[in-house]
């Protein structure tokens, strides 16, 4: 699943899986290719693209 999940704002993103926003500021050189992890769930997120405000991911590993 690829969604657009990025704020704004820049400073979040939206977790496909349990919707909650995940802290960007831990990933100051945030790009495609780079794997990210949701402080909620702990789902392991693929970051697809980064363009326009927007941040697209892809789930990689179920988490915890």
């Amino acid at each position: 699943m690829i969604t657009d999940n990025m704020k704004a704002g820049g400073a979040e993103c939206v977790c496909p899986e349990c919707k909650n926003h995940v802290d960007l500021s831990r990933y100051p050189n945030l790009a495609a290719g780079m794997v990210i992890e949701c402080d909620h769930c702990g789902m392991t997120l693929l970051v697809k693209g980064v363009e326009n405000g927007s941040v697209q991911t892809e789930i990689v590993d179920e988490g915890k």
